[in-house]
């Protein structure tokens, strides 16, 4: 394909993206439970997420067994501070909440954390039809004491939500020959330098 071609296809692909947008500002909203969730605090409610803020994003994510989740929560870990400006954020999984603040901590993640433990939450609220445990993103709007779902967004390689795929795609690669990894490099298990050896 021509250069030219290619930026064709991008300017193509970016006007579809502005139409998106518009389309998800007047996106319909359907009612959903004040769903429960566990956290280190103790539980929770979908409402009592919301804080003081009218909208909420939470974030499904796979778990700490999923690589490909984990390059997702990183790079939203880096614009966090910018989307709490806008919203409340929350970041939920499967794993109980103690496994999850360990692993948030071992990534430097800020996000607010909560457990929907594989339940009704994440079975009637995923962002994939029969795919339960589905990572995307949900936007719920709160009018007084009535939770609203707006509108969800799968996430997968290639999507609008994970810089690292199209800038690997300007390599050349993506999904089907590079796969995130939990860190890229592997201490020896024998240091030279006259200190403790590294822990496994």
């Amino acid at each position: 394909m021509s250069n030219q071609k290619i930026a064709e296809l991008q300017l193509e692909i970016y006007n579809l993206t502005v139409k998106l947008n518009d389309l998800l500002k007047n996106a319909e909203r359907r009612e959903v439970a004040d769903y429960s969730f566990a956290t280190l605090e103790g539980e929770v409610t979908l409402l009592e997420l919301f804080g003081d803020r009218q909208h909420l994003l939470v974030i499904h994510n796979m778990g700490q067994a999923c690589r490909y989740c984990t390059l997702w929560g990183d790079g939203i870990n880096g614009v966090l501070a910018h989307l709490e400006d806008a919203m409340s954020v929350v970041l939920v999984s499967k794993d109980p909440p103690k496994d999850q603040r360990n692993f948030a901590s071992s990534r430097n993640w800020r996000f607010r954390l909560a457990s929907h433990g594989g339940g009704k939450y994440i079975s009637e609220q995923t962002v994939m039809e029969g795919q339960a445990n589905m990572p995307g993103a949900v936007l719920y709007e709160r009018l007084e004491k009535q939770v609203f779902r707006r509108h969800g967004a799968i996430f997968g390689p290639g999507d609008l939500y994970c810089p690292a795929w199209h800038l690997l795609a300007l390599a050349g690669r993506g999904a089907d020959d590079w796969t995130p990894q939990f860190r890229y490099w592997l201490p020896p298990k024998q240091m030279e330098d006259g200190g403790a050896d590294m822990l496994e």
